[in-house]
């Protein structure tokens, strides 16, 4: 039985709008589905790389320069992160002269960004902890 957490009752979720069945309905994941989600949870648990996602989801297609200001790093360093989200597929690059420019290529992250946000912060508020 699920317990649902007021505030984030989410609408049709991007696995609905892709066609695939509730979470409920599908199979139990196999070991090798699970080290996959291992895996992209590992790469989304960078703080740096999740404020760059954020602010790719409010931006757009954002410079990497103007992100690294964004987050108060250097460049280089974004390019570095943001590398690591590419290869995974959660972000696309575009080049444009001298500038290269990042979005969001993942349709399941923006959601994916809610929720989290929306568990954390349910989370602070129910047992007081940060």
């Amino acid at each position: 039985m699920t317990r649902e957490i007021q505030g984030c009752t989410p609408g049709a979720s991007p696995a609905a709008r892709a066609g695939k069945p509730p979470l409920a309905d599908r199979p139990l994941i196999t070991a090798g589905q699970a080290g996959q989600l291992v895996g992209l949870f590992k790469v989304l648990g960078n703080d740096t790389r999740l404020r760059l996602l954020h602010a790719l989801h409010r931006g757009g297609e954002v410079p990497v320069g103007e992100l690294a200001e964004q987050v108060g790093m250097r460049p280089q360093a974004i390019s570095n992160q943001l590398q690591r989200l590419a290869d995974r597929g959660i972000v696309a690059a575009r080049r444009d002269g001298n500038r290269i420019f990042y979005s969001i290529a993942d349709p399941c992250i923006p959601s994916l960004l809610d929720l989290a946000l929306c568990l954390t912060e349910e989370t602070v508020a129910t047992d007081g902890n940060p």
